[in-house]
């Protein structure tokens, strides 16, 4: 009996899954596990927590939604919590699994969870075999090494779009045979020492977690609403449901892939048309698999403060009450106040918004980017490790900016993109 574990992280999906599709090829049983590890409800060293009360409760229904559709087609999500390198090798020995298939990470901290648990694993005669499985364009297919990539993201997506392709997604498996697995047993918000926060009823969207939610997200902006089409234009809104696509939830936990979401347009465009704003979802996508990238060619040096340019630049002291202040969208700059506090209150902010704030925080407060970081770490709903700390190091001048100083003037800014005052009225009233 050629038995299996799928360790389940960041991609929580049945369609576009290589992992579960390699795991099915390879093995007579499966056992598909999701481990709560509690070094990701920690604090930081910036005093943040590393996952907050918004994007726990989206993972937890996430990981209803996938036990649901495992069972749907013959298995079930096996739940456990602790270290994976403690909790893994237990079911290796309990099922007497032969090989671990997981989601090939990238950036520091995960890697070296990923070579802990294959050292464990090793020592039980058991193989840890891991795919790619959150980019557009596959790390192999780029045309060129990692450690050669361009720093300059314009330089790396002309060549990228000119010299690769975008792999076909795998279809979702129809069914495949696991030992019984008891009913979901989940941890509650309590036992990581959180409280369950409703989203405020002003949020752009009540998120809620999970591959079903995530389809149905898509066939509301592409084919109901049709919203894709002008997504260039209005992108940079900062009200209502359908000004981006907001898949960005879905994306960083993997409940959608990118490769998914692009087959999908394609398939809008053949009955619609394309256009500027249909090419634009896919240009963002790039960025995402950009930071990706650079997070594998530079690793730590994205959570240093001088970044991967590996540059002294001048910060002030440490100031708790303007860090808070910040934080609690008290800063008395209008613009930047509501988007914290539309943060604070949803888990969520418009990318012009955090661009706002980031540049705020750097160069107006001057102060270290990376608390700001730590702080959307714990915040964001749709936090994901390389776009968010790749974007930060960008604002601050040490990342990926080839202009050095990204500062915005937000009281142009605010009058640009919140003329009406809408927007800064909808959260600055009490």
């Amino acid at each position: 009996m050629r038995r299996s574990i799928v360790w389940f992280k960041t991609d929580l999906r049945l369609h576009d899954n290589e992992t579960l599709i390699k795991a099915i090829a390879q093995s007579d049983e499966i056992i598909p596990v999701y481990c709560f590890d509690d070094s990701q409800f920690e604090a930081t060293e910036f005093g943040f927590k590393k996952t907050g009360s918004f994007r726990a409760q989206f993972l937890l229904e996430s990981l209803i939604d996938l036990d649901k559709n495992l069972r749907a087609i013959g298995s079930g999500l096996l739940i456990v919590k602790g270290k994976p390198e403690v909790e893994l090798p237990k079911i290796v020995q309990e099922y007497k699994v032969s090989k671990v298939f997981a989601k090939r990470e990238v950036s520091y901290e995960e890697k070296q969870k990923e070579a802990r648990v294959q050292e464990e694993l090793f020592k039980l005669k058991c193989e840890l075999k891991t795919f790619s499985t959150s980019t557009l364009y596959h790390a192999e297919d780029l045309p060129f090494s990692i450690k050669d990539i361009p720093d300059v993201f314009t330089n790396f997506r002309k060549k990228t779009e000119k010299d690769s392709f975008i792999r076909v997604s795998f279809e979702e498996p129809k069914e495949f045979k696991s030992p019984e697995i008891e009913s979901l047993k989940l941890p509650t918000l309590e036992e990581f020492g959180l409280e369950f926060q409703p989203i405020d009823s002003r949020a752009v969207l009540p998120f809620k977690g999970g591959e079903t939610e995530a389809i149905a997200r898509l066939n509301h902006y592409f084919s109901e609403t049709k919203c894709i089409s002008e997504y260039k234009e209005t992108r940079n809104g900062l009200v209502g449901a359908d000004y981006s696509s907001k898949f960005s939830a879905w994306l960083a936990l993997g409940c959608i892939s990118p490769r998914f979401i692009y087959d999908e347009l394609k398939k809008y465009e053949k009955q619609f048309g394309a256009n500027e704003s249909t090419y634009w979802l896919v240009f963002e996508l790039l960025w995402r698999d950009y930071f990706r990238f650079m997070m594998k060619k530079y690793n730590a040096k994205f959570f240093q403060q001088a970044g991967i340019q590996s540059k002294g630049i001048p910060v002030n002291k440490h100031n708790t009450s303007q860090l808070q202040e910040w934080i609690d969208g008290e800063t008395g700059v209008d613009f930047v106040d509501a988007n914290m506090i539309e943060l604070k209150l949803t888990g969520f902010m418009s990318n012009r918004g955090r661009q706002n704030v980031a540049s705020y925080l750097c160069n107006d407060l001057k102060l270290d980017w990376r608390y700001g970081a730590a702080y959307f770490e714990q915040q964001l709903i749709d936090y994901d490790v390389c776009s968010n700390w790749g974007n930060w190091a960008y604002l601050a001048g040490v990342g990926n900016d080839p202009r050095g100083n990204r500062y915005f003037n937000i009281e142009k800014q605010a009058s640009d993109y919140d003329k009406d005052k809408k927007y800064r009225n909808l959260w600055l009233k009490s």
